[in-house]
């Protein structure tokens, strides 16, 4: 099936989503927590139907989408760490997509975490403990590693590395998505004036 341009939005401001939250927890040891678990929740819904479902809804990377439109716009106000995540998060999906075996240790030890639920809720720390764990097991070793910026305090806490190395995770499963949905680096170079027009369309209708 064919996607559209606001498929692609909606991808790409997943990608947003999961960087501004892993810039926010290295500098202030703090973000929104729906936020967190609608970025998180994407990792688990393996069988969505539409780019839509796999936020959960409109509103679950109503954050990203307007952290892109804020990158993109007209007299754009763009985060250099914010950038380059996403940029590395680009990159690191392109070499993931390559790579089956590295593919399927992601989907079986995600469906394992998930069947932990019933035991540890999505927000609880064993599972960003877990998806910590994977993310360092499988995409990290891909290399160039993604080096974040923030104060030390905060990246030195394990709890907050975690959620970082998962929030990461989910990057790369919309970056996934994005590359799914026709996305390029082209577009994304070139293609900036359509992405915001469909950002405002959309958080027209939030």
């Amino acid at each position: 099936m064919p996607h559209t341009k606001y498929d692609q939005t909606l991808a790409l401001a997943g990608i947003y989503q999961a960087a501004s939250l892993v810039k926010q927890i290295a500098t202030t040891g703090n973000a929104n927590n729906a936020q967190i678990e609608s970025s998180i929740e994407t990792l688990f819904r393996f069988d969505a139907n539409t780019v839509e479902e796999v936020y959960g809804s409109v509103s679950g990377v109503s954050h990203g989408v307007k952290i892109l439109r804020q990158h993109l716009g007209d007299k754009p106000s763009r985060d250099i760490d914010i950038t380059k995540y996403v940029i590395s998060l680009i990159m690191l999906e392109k070499k993931l997509s390559r790579n089956n075996r590295m593919l399927e240790e992601i989907d079986k030890r995600l469906k394992n975490i998930e069947s932990q639920f019933d035991f540890f809720p999505l927000n609880h720390e064993n599972n960003f403990s877990k998806l910590g764990q994977l993310y360092k097991d499988t995409i990290s070793t891909l290399g160039p590693k993604i080096i974040v910026s923030g104060e030390q305090p905060f990246l030195s806490n394990e709890r907050n590395a975690d959620k970082v190395r998962a929030l990461l995770l989910a990057g790369i499963r919309s970056a996934v998505l994005w590359s799914q949905c026709g996305g390029s680096r082209m577009q994304f170079l070139f293609g900036r004036n359509t992405y915001v027009d469909e950002c405002e369309k959309i958080l027209a209708r939030i």
